[in-house]
């Protein structure tokens, strides 16, 4: 560690990536709805969605790489400097096409990611370190809690009223570009505060011992393959892509499953989303390290997997549940009715997100400590986009389990994708991948 604050630069990481996360929050509930704006169906709309993870997939062990052969900083700034430029061609994209453009260069600019997991790792000590990828998470968490509430904000009549009444008239003003120039306006403010107090973390003559990725003839699919001959990494690959697919079953298709359940729109998902956020947020940034510290990285990850196994295949059947719960009426004088089912999927979701959390933060953790001192980026960048690649294809499963079978099948067949996670890990030799798991 050349970090002469070590903990004021995992402060200034934090801050970053939760104001890059409420940047990308934002435009969660507006995505959808722009697309069909343009006349897309909503398959179309799904591939617009899925392209920021196809671009990201790409990008990720590419930005990984360069941060270790360049530095960590030069990359966490051009991929925020890129984010702005997407952010603001979003909000005047006069076609589906563009709208594509720019929601693609957003996914490349979110491969950075991988640098900001390799900064945490570049500043902690071994010890310390699922520490410091749990409060990464946490700023995962606080953003998509925060985020997709900003952008209802900015999609309001009220809003829009006042932006239509001080802006110039050539700036277009809508439910749709409004919260895209707010999330612009966010990331530009992230990248100043990045480029006047965020160090470098690699010294010089470290940078200069990593290879050049310009010279790399490898592709990304070829340096996955690469990482899943590995020994000890590849099973921790494997089962990232495995999480990350299984669990973009619940992403893509809740509000799906709770429309058709519960008649819930975007006002009644957000208030569950955020409560979910809250609990991922808690778990990652408050929970993980003093639980790791008792059972270990090892532990935690088949924990929170064989949680999931059960968890995510029960979220459908929750209507079923809440018949054993009595009727609560309203929660707040204002906000949906909580019936019993609803209750019912809050419990589900609370031990589901619990479990989520630890996978996540453990996986990630276990990588660090299975890759070299030289080699963080690339490492976080591989599982980094192997869930990206599951956040492509997931969904698109996903949702055509959901037509052709069931609202219940995306969920039972991702818990049951959990086992898979769980011979792996069982197989796993844990001396490979950490000497200090209990």
């Amino acid at each position: 560690m050349t970090v002469e604050n070590p903990r004021r630069a995992l402060g200034v990481v934090f801050f970053i990536v939760f104001i890059d996360l409420l940047g990308f929050g934002i435009l969660i509930p507006v995505i959808p709805l722009y697309a069909l704006s343009f006349g897309a169906t909503e398959f179309v709309g799904s591939l617009l969605i899925a392209s920021y993870s196809a671009m990201q997939f790409l990008a990720a062990p590419f930005l990984g790489r360069i941060s270790d052969a360049r530095g960590r900083r030069p990359v966490l700034l051009l991929s925020l400097s890129g984010s702005v430029i997407a952010w603001l061609l979003f909000g005047v994209a006069g076609s589906l096409t563009v709208l594509f453009v720019a929601r693609m260069l957003a996914g490349a600019m979110g491969g950075n990611i991988a640098t900001a997991q390799a900064y945490i790792a570049d500043i902690t000590a071994a010890e310390d370190r699922a520490k410091g990828l749990g409060l990464l998470g946490a700023a995962f968490g606080l953003g998509f809690v925060f985020g997709p509430a900003l952008g209802g904000f900015f999609a309001s009549e009220p809003v829009i009223a006042a932006a239509r009444s001080v802006l110039p008239a050539f700036v277009p003003v809508s439910e749709f570009s409004l919260p895209s120039f707010a999330a612009a306006l966010i990331t530009g403010c992230n990248l100043v505060v990045a480029f006047f107090v965020l160090p470098e973390s690699r010294p010089p003559e470290v940078r200069d011992r990593s290879p050049d990725p310009r010279y790399s003839r490898e592709s990304r699919v070829e340096l996955l393959l690469s990482a899943l001959r590995t020994r000890g990494l590849g099973t921790l690959v494997v089962s990232f892509f495995l999480v990350s697919f299984a669990f973009s079953a619940l992403e893509s298709q809740f509000i799906f499953l709770t429309n058709d359940q519960y008649s819930y729109g975007a006002t009644e998902n957000a208030l569950i989303l955020t409560y979910v956020g809250i609990v991922l947020a808690v778990v990652q940034g408050g929970l993980v390290g003093p639980l790791t510290n008792r059972f270990g990285e090892y532990r935690l990850v088949v924990g929170g997997a064989a949680i999931q196994v059960v968890t995510l295949a029960v979220v459908p059947f929750s209507p079923v549940l809440g018949r054993l719960v009595p009727e609560v009426g309203r929660l707040l004088p204002v906000g949906p009715t909580l019936v019993p089912g609803v209750l019912a999927l809050l419990a589900v979701m609370t031990p589901l997100s619990f479990g989520n959390a630890l996978t996540n933060v453990s996986l990630n953790t276990l990588v660090s400590r299975s890759a070299g001192d030289e080699e963080q980026g690339g490492a976080f960048g591989l599982t980094q986009s192997a869930g990206s690649l599951a956040r492509t294809f997931g969904p698109a499963l996903a949702g055509g389990l959901y037509t052709a079978i069931g609202f219940w099948a995306p969920f039972v067949v991702g818990g049951a994708l959990m086992i898979p996670i769980l011979v792996l890990l069982g197989r796993l030799d844990r001396k490979t991948v950490t000497a200090t798991t209990a």
